[in-house]
């Protein structure tokens, strides 16, 4: 299966509507840094995401890999948030298939590097395309919904 890397968005936002299992059914084995560990799992606690994805990387399928290359991380940390510096510098080091980043910023960033992206919206409409989901409208209100409450 190819390999994704994803940002933290949209773990939370995938889990908050209980869609997690899309990005296993769709890529197999996804990679996030520490910091979005720490960002989904550990800081999240309590909320959207974080029984998910650490349920997910008990089961193997959410793996925990930190990028090498720290300089390359320090000089996007200069425009992004550390989970989206890790996950672009990542991905910049294993070419994944995709990375899954929603914030307009790191898109940005991650066409600089030539990475290819996507993001929920992206997630929704191939599952809807494929028969996965029923109604993409009700999944994006569910999405937007969990996102502005918070």
């Amino acid at each position: 299966m190819p390999e994704a890397i994803s940002d933290s968005s949209t773990l939370i936002h995938l889990a908050g509507i209980g869609r997690l299992k899309l990005l296993k059914e769709f890529y197999g084995n996804i990679l996030i840094t520490p910091a979005v560990w720490d960002e989904v799992v550990v800081a999240g606690q309590g909320r959207a995401g974080a029984d998910e994805v650490n349920g997910a990387s008990n089961s193997g399928w959410i793996e925990v890999i930190a990028p090498t290359n720290e300089s390359v991380v320090r000089l996007l940390e200069r425009e992004l948030h550390k989970g989206e510096a890790e996950t672009i510098a990542l991905a910049i080091e294993r070419h994944p298939e995709v990375i899954f980043l929603d914030e307009s910023e790191a898109r940005r960033v991650a066409n600089v590097y030539g990475l290819r992206k996507t993001g929920v919206i992206g997630i929704l409409i191939r599952a809807k395309l494929e028969g996965k989901v029923i109604s993409l409208r009700e999944d994006w209100i569910n999405c937007v919904a969990k996102w502005v409450s918070g």
